[in-house]
């Protein structure tokens, strides 16, 4: 055998292999030591499993439900863990018969739980919201037995739901008390799941950010790991109902709390938003503007994953029949658990871009985004116009053998070279294998 070499000699000469392989690999392959976006993002929806007790009111069934996550290639669901189910008399902690529905989805592992720990117990005194220090320590103790028993499947952990919506009818839901609920809570539910990204916000609307200011003032932010928000437009007038006033106010926040923080990348998660298809409701959309709005919302994510880590929609199914209800009409399958369009168009989107290494997102003309995308397979390009008045046709400039093109919820792709393709609010996602990004020209449709 050889004498080995000097360890400076070898340390030098890796250093100089390294920058060589730097200089003269190409680009593609530095692109592939990079993390595709379902490794640095959470895609998910809203459930029901925590609520209601064994035999759920909204038609949820763990069974089903598990399928129609994995069939939408989701990576994350989320649920309410709540406090008076898992803690009964004599202090036991632990999942009970009322919660069996959440147990069975939870530990199916189908997908990463974002758990809402929350509500207060009919056993302890101001506990809705705990207001005490008794009572905090009581919710934290909850916190981190329930954070232990799933442990397993890699949670992330969200803390109460919209309290500042329920700071109009109660002041005891104030920014002050969140803040010490938080201070309390997250080091305990960190010592037993310490990879569990624990969120404080669950902010349902406030428009102006009145009550968000106030929250980020009291420091909140140091004990946690994320903002969690809730965007909605459904009951805006008809031209805001749009995933682009979604993107706007979620911007909005973005910047809030990177101030607040010190941390322009500070994470934010998105755990409620959608659009309802309730017919005969004023605030009710249309099943296409539903799916189109969640396709769009889908794809623009890509570009935000520097600092967006999650995005969840309400809800993975409708839960009641009545078509006037709001409340009955968010989900992505219907009540009888048929799929509605934006099933496939969230499917659609998210097998698209969920390999992206990079994304960024441009405007081909005024109202027209388009959303680039490097994969490990080819460039991804997705365009799509911002409202339904403008209509437009691409076409890529130069022939580009390999090249695709289909809408989310096409069942193949079509050869896109030399095609003019309509564009609409449906998304248009173009595929090339070769590795090129495709460069496309517009014009209005004829």
């Amino acid at each position: 055998m050889a004498a080995p070499l000097p360890r400076t000699l070898v340390r030098d000469s890796l250093r100089l292999a390294s920058l060589i392989a730097s200089i003269l690999l190409p680009v593609p392959v530095c692109a592939q030591q990079a993390q595709p976006l379902d490794a640095r993002f959470l895609l998910g929806v809203g459930t029901h499993q925590g609520l209601g007790g064994p035999v759920s009111a909204r038609g949820y069934v763990p069974s089903e439900n598990v399928a129609q996550i994995k069939q939408l290639g989701l990576n994350s669901f989320r649920d309410d863990f709540p406090w008076s189910e898992f803690e009964v008399g004599g202090r036991r902690m632990g999942f009970t018969p009322r919660l069996g529905r959440l147990e069975a989805q939870v530990k199916s592992g189908v997908a990463r739980p974002l758990l809402i720990l929350a509500f207060g117990h009919h056993l302890v005194p101001n506990s809705s919201p705990p207001t005490t220090d008794e009572a905090r320590q009581r919710f934290a103790d909850y916190a981190a037995a329930a954070a232990q028993s799933v442990v397993a499947q890699h949670p992330l952990f969200e803390l109460w739901n919209e309290w500042n919506l329920a700071a109009k009818k109660d002041p005891a839901f104030s920014p002050e008390n969140y803040r010490a609920l938080a201070e309390v809570t997250r080091p305990v539910v960190k010592r037993v799941a310490p990879n569990a990204p624990f969120l404080v916000g669950a902010l349902g609307d406030d428009l102006g950010w009145t009550w968000t200011e106030k929250m980020l003032r009291t420091g909140i932010l140091q004990y946690a790991d994320g903002a969690s928000i809730h965007l909605y437009n459904f009951c805006m007038g008809p031209s805001k109902r749009t995933s682009a006033e979604i993107i706007d106010r979620l911007t909005a926040f973005h910047r809030l709390v990177g101030q607040a923080s010190g941390n322009p990348d500070f994470p934010i998660y998105v755990t409620e938003t959608g659009w309802t298809t309730a017919a005969t409701n004023k605030c009710g959309v249309s099943e296409q503007a539903q799916s189109d709005n969640t396709a769009q919302l889908i794809l623009w994510a890509s570009t935000a994953a520097r600092w967006l880590k999650g995005m969840w929609f309400y809800e993975l199914k409708d839960s009641g029949k009545d078509a006037s209800d709001l409340e009955h009409n968010f989900g992505l399958y219907r009540f009888d658990n048929s799929p509605k369009p934006v099933a496939c168009a969230a499917q659609g989107a998210w097998a698209f871009i969920r390999s992206s290494l990079s994304a960024e997102k441009r405007e081909l003309a005024s109202g027209v985004v388009s959303i680039n995308a490097t994969t490990t397979s080819g460039a991804r390009v997705a365009v799509w116009s911002e409202t339904p008045e403008r209509r437009y046709e691409v076409r890529i400039k130069s022939d580009q053998d390999g090249t695709t093109f289909a809408m989310p919820c096409d069942s193949a792709a079509r050869p896109a070279s030399g095609a003019w393709i309509p564009v609409s609010t449906t998304p248009v996602l173009i595929a090339a294998s070769n590795g090129a990004m495709p460069a496309l020209e517009i014009r209005p449709a004829r």
